[in-house]
């Protein structure tokens, strides 16, 4: 069997040969100092949720040396970051259109490549790079979209939807939707 099975009769540092094994009960590791394998794995009490370990030097010198700090609950909780509300320039109302699969490819006036499912839009004055939160008056919904085209040509419509936009707002069916314009800072 040692013949088999060198390098384990080698690690154990005994021979095979005569061997005999016993079964080992856990009263008889008592003296050993050995730990269960679930102790390592469930803790033996309710760990509270404001228990945090914070590693210390001493710990990345000892990977296996764990610190638990019980903190304050009240210095734990972290401080929200606070709402940015984006500022509203100014507001139109309007009729809106869209554009799209015949585009697809081709460069928008501002000179970016056209594509599907963009959040932009085409307006004849405001400046490329303009944030737009556009509201369907027909089933309220709303987007915010990127100015990068001129346009719309067509009647007295105020702002022409890149295909993406016009889904979120839901015009893509009717092709057309009163809307209100808001001009973000």
């Amino acid at each position: 069997m040692a013949r088999f099975f060198p390098a384990i009769a080698a690690f154990a540092g005994v021979s095979l040969a005569g061997l005999a094994l016993y079964p080992v009960l856990a009263r008889d590791l008592d003296g050993f100092g050995i730990t269960d394998p679930l102790d390592l794995v469930l803790p033996s009490e309710p760990v509270s949720a404001l228990e945090v370990a914070e590693p210390s030097t001493e710990a990345l010198l000892d990977p296996l040396t764990t610190y638990s700090v019980t903190t304050d609950p009240v210095t734990a909780i972290a401080e929200p970051e606070p709402l940015v509300v984006p500022l509203v320039i100014s507001t139109h109302s309007g009729e809106a259109s869209w554009y799209g699969p015949g585009f697809y490819g081709n460069r928008t006036a501002n000179g970016e490549v056209f594509r599907p499912g963009t959040m932009t839009a085409a307006h004849r004055t405001l400046p490329f790079g303009t944030r737009v939160r556009v509201t369907n008056l027909w089933n309220g919904r709303k987007a915010v979209v990127r100015i990068n085209d001129r346009g719309p040509f067509a009647g007295d419509r105020v702002i022409d939807l890149a295909h993406g936009a016009a889904s979120e707002l839901g015009l893509t069916s009717s092709g057309i939707a009163q809307v209100r314009l808001e001009v973000l800072r």
